[in-house]
């Protein structure tokens, strides 16, 4: 893989996280999927993501000839259910699994005084506090984008990113969905963003 097909992959696999996480699914997004547009790694990555996507394949699978409406219908109801509630089993905020209590009570904060340091805003369609799950993955997507570009002054700002959020939660909060529900969408949505998580933190570790 070359440089421009391996960034290719990263901001693809971020949008696949983003689209998974951010609100219920998207029609489009649902049909993207079942029409086999979101391309999956022939290679191996690593043990999560490699896991992610053979869920994924058998999400695909078993949803085989059925309207992408009636599929939409059923993953909005499951992330209802698991990520809205009420009282809903899993929150995707990093506030809600940081244990440190010098994090606690600054920490929303200390997330968007990161985005501020790099030049990013998230996007007014999000309607989730700065911590959550689809906006620091779109925090990322925005430095990869700038990496791609050729600014690898945003590599630090990712090696930064990783250690004080990202690394701080996101495998609990995919064994916590892992746990929750049996829907292979977002049993392997869990499963890639973990992995993903991994790669970015393994590839921004050759680069700073």
């Amino acid at each position: 893989m070359d440089e421009r097909q391996l960034y290719d992959a990263r901001i693809e696999l971020l949008d696949y996280a983003i689209d998974t996480f951010w609100d219920t699914p998207r029609e489009s997004f649902v049909a993207n999927l079942l029409e086999g547009e979101i391309r999956i790694p022939g290679e191996e990555v690593n043990p999560a993501m490699d896991e992610g996507f053979a869920q994924l394949e058998r999400f695909v699978e078993a949803n085989e000839g059925r309207s992408v409406e009636d599929v939409q219908d059923e993953l909005a109801t499951e992330f209802t259910r698991v990520f809205v509630g009420p009282r809903p089993p899993v929150l995707a905020h990093e506030t809600y699994y940081r244990e440190d209590e010098d994090f606690l009570g600054e920490g929303l904060a200390a997330v968007s005084a990161s985005y501020a340091a790099a030049g990013w805003s998230p996007p007014e369609a999000y309607p989730e506090e700065d911590d959550h799950l689809a906006v620091e993955l779109s925090f990322l997507r925005y430095l990869v984008d700038r990496q791609r570009a050729g600014d690898e002054e945003t590599f630090g700002y990712e090696r930064v990113f990783l250690d004080e959020h990202l690394l701080h939660w996101v495998d609990a909060f995919a064994e916590d969905v892992l746990d929750e529900t049996d829907e292979p969408f977002y049993r392997a949505g869990a499963n890639v963003v973990a992995g993903l998580a991994e790669f970015e933190d393994e590839l921004v570790a050759q680069m700073v």
